[in-house]
């Protein structure tokens, strides 16, 4: 891996204090033949980021030759005015104040962030976060303190010209620590082409790909060129580190996985769920508008805003009907209503958490049919079978223990060509990513139900229709989009 430092003048770092090459903007701005043929990581340590300035046009080149670096454009601008970055203050002062206790209760007026690293490890959490939002080298973040909250007046960048001795002995500290931490110890193995971060909580009771099934995409994968490496939540700063993300463990906008994807995607890496696709699919209200809009069969749907309405969804749908809140997963928040009565009283209970609910016509069958569908293309189609004695595919008993219904498997040949074109009309409507289209085939036609962002995945089961090509198409998907030329 080469590390490149660019720098506004020769002289702002001396180059026995890193190993990594150093080099003028300048000079990597009128060469654009430098490091051809390699992926380097770009350092840009520029004295100015304006607009149009050298530092700004130095990060707007590295990714059109394909290199990745930091800080890129995007934060160059999201730091150029307050109002840009006004958005991430309330989540960054939250961490801001968890530090006063330790702190002896008083902030100091300012603070350097350099590569997500506070001076002290009182400051860790709130560095980390910063990085989060905006990786940038060096940060200064102004304070206002008061006697009960901290509140941050500007962040900005804090350039080596700027630097004291002080600062900047910390700064070299932190860069080696930051090119350094996330390598592994390849001896003995060809180097891969590529290495994949694959994001994964070993605790989560149903990840939608088991350990074990990560393992085997990983000899696949390898035999492809690529290096496959689990990460968890914690990794965060060392994502960019990576080629591509993908994400295999239960996805919401509401926790670090939307975080990871958008981190992601602003790295310019290819990412299975992207932030859109994660926002899209989460929300069943969105998606039952978006497939209706689009001409995708869909359940008789009636839309729930407040009680009034529940006697329009009685009075469509008929009972028993299906209740469900936009944002579920694992067949969690949704039930089913026998009478106007039990409605009421769910409606009620959840319109407490949620401006608006959808009801839909209860469709009974055996069986939902999931079909895969990645790129736009069809990957797998399998039978979810309901679980035993429910209508769902997941009963979520009292005692918290989840029973799982069996599955079926199919080649893409023995499936319904119906069911298939439908499953893909409904992904194509969300993205160009992997999606699992939930589907009810029924006298009266096929129903799309849902469009999962985060489809199961496991070998054995989804993969044993299509055997090891699922594996090898899902490893293509990110080597495409990694070898596109100008990337």
């Amino acid at each position: 891996m080469t590390w490149v430092i660019l720098t506004g003048r020769q002289s702002d770092l001396d180059q026995v204090a890193t190993p990594h090459k150093i080099i003028t903007n300048r000079d990597y701005l009128a060469h654009p033949s430098l490091f051809r043929g390699q992926r380097p990581k770009v350092i840009n340590l520029s004295n100015n980021y304006a607009y149009q300035s050298r530092g700004y046009y130095a990060s707007l080149l590295a990714g059109s030759r394909g290199h990745k670096v930091i800080p890129t454009v995007e934060t160059m601008i999201d730091l150029s005015e307050r109002k840009l970055y006004e958005h991430a203050l309330p989540e960054l002062e939250l961490a801001l104040n968890k530090c006063r206790k330790d702190l002896g209760g008083a902030f100091p007026t300012k603070v350097c962030i350099f590569f997500g690293i506070g001076p002290s490890k009182i400051w860790d959490r709130f560095a980390k976060l910063l990085f989060d939002w905006f990786r940038a080298p060096a940060l200064e973040v102004h304070i206002k303190d008061s006697a009960e909250w901290a509140s941050i007046r500007k962040i900005g960048f804090h350039p080596l010209a700027r630097m004291t001795e002080d600062e900047e002995k910390s700064f070299i500290q932190c860069l080696e620590t930051y090119t350094n931490r996330e390598w592994r110890d390849t001896k003995g193995r060809t180097p891969a082409r590529y290495t994949f971060a694959t994001l994964v909580d070993p605790h989560e009771e149903l990840p939608p790909s088991e350990i074990s099934s990560l393992r085997y995409w990983a000899k696949i994968a390898e035999k492809m060129g690529v290096e496959i490496e689990p990460i968890t939540k914690r990794d965060l700063a060392k994502l960019a580190n990576y080629d591509a993300l993908f994400i295999r463990e239960t996805t919401t906008i509401s926790n670090h996985t939307y975080r990871f994807a958008r981190r992601a995607q602003q790295e310019g890496m290819p990412v299975i769920d992207d932030p859109l696709s994660m926002i899209r699919c989460t929300n069943k209200v969105y998606l039952n508008e978006l497939m209706a809009y689009n001409k995708v069969p869909v359940p008789p749907t009636v839309m729930i805003a407040g009680t009034s309405d529940l006697e329009l969804a009685a009075q469509t749908l008929g009972f028993p009907l299906v209740l469900k809140i936009p944002d579920s997963s694992f067949s969690r928040g949704v039930k089913k209503c026998a009478n106007f009565e039990e409605l009421k009283t769910l409606a009620t209970e959840w319109l407490e958490d949620s401006d608006l609910l959808i009801a839909q016509k209860f469709i009974p069958t055996e069986y939902d049919w999931r079909v895969g569908v990645l790129g736009g293309q069809p990957l797998f189609a399998v039978h979810y079978l309901m679980a035993k004695k429910h209508w769902q595919i997941v009963n979520h008993k009292a005692n918290g223990k989840p029973d799982q219904g069996g599955i079926k498997t199919f080649t893409l040949k023995e499936t319904p060509a119906h069911v298939v074109e439908t499953a893909v009309k409904a992904a194509r409507c969300i993205g160009d990513g992997l999606y699992g289209v939930d589907l009810k085939e029924t006298k009266d036609g096929v129903f799309v139900i849902e469009v999962n962002d985060n489809p199961n995945l496991d070998h054995g089961w989804e993969d044993s229709g299509e055997k090891d090509e699922v594996w090898v198409r899902l490893t293509q998907w990110f080597l495409e989009r990694l070898d596109r030329p100008g990337r």
